[in-house]
């Protein structure tokens, strides 16, 4: 039986329009969640109300998960016509020892192994903001979910973040961390040291772009191990 241990790590002094959630289901099944809401389209309001959606329905499967966010994208797209209340969300439910992962948008999910880093969720690099339209209320009908699952073994290290830490973080730089780190804490740590170290200068590695992106940044770290 595997048990895990997790950190989070939130800073929305920018638009105040990021959200998490990570919520003990019982039975050793755990929901961890991350929301940008986006900017200048009702996204603070957006992701608290999802956040609040996820913390309060029943969940034993992930295809409960993928009837909630169908349930809360038809209610944002009925008030806001498509222009407004729009979040992206990438969720990872554990069960079973199975790692099921369902995103809308941009933020990405990373699967950090000893020898490997695999990005199961979210855009790859660049700062097009792709992911917009398929932010949950962006569309009728949530007919473009990302979904992918995989089976989790002792020493697997789960990342979800925003877009706020994976413009400004390299997925090389982010994985050595995670796996150089004690305990999610650490490792949560570490990673705002760097953001806080790269905001003051307000530059990033030439392969980022060089320029520092100031967005919120939101991201949650869990650590798998044996019981």
């Amino acid at each position: 039986m595997l048990a895990s241990s997790v950190a989070t790590l939130l800073d929305n002094s920018i638009h105040g329009e990021d959200n998490h959630l990570t919520r003990d289901l019982g039975n050793n099944t755990f929901l961890d969640a991350v929301m940008d809401g986006v900017t200048g389209h009702g996204g603070g309001e957006a992701s608290r109300s999802l956040v609040e959606a996820l913390a309060e329905a029943p969940i034993k499967s992930a295809e409960d998960v993928v009837e909630l966010l169908a349930q809360v994208n038809d209610e944002f797209y009925q008030a806001g016509g498509g222009r407004f209340l729009l979040t992206t969300v990438s969720a990872a439910l554990f069960l079973n020892d199975r790692l099921y992962v369902i995103g809308a948008g941009d933020s990405p999910v990373y699967l950090i192994k000893p020898d490997s880093v695999e990005q199961l969720s979210g855009r790859v690099g660049g700062f097009l903001h792709v992911g917009v339209a398929r932010a949950i209320g962006a569309s009728p009908r949530l007919d473009n979910l990302s979904r992918t699952d995989v089976a989790v073994v002792p020493g697997t290290r789960l990342v979800l973040a925003t877009d706020g830490l994976s413009d400004n973080l390299h997925t090389d730089e982010l994985a050595e961390m995670v796996r150089r780190a004690y305990s999610a804490e650490e490792a949560a740590e570490e990673v705002n040291s760097v953001i806080a170290t790269r905001i003051k200068e307000g530059r990033v590695p030439e392969l980022l772009g060089r320029r520092f992106r100031h967005d919120d940044r939101t991201a949650i770290f869990r650590f798998f191990n044996s019981d």
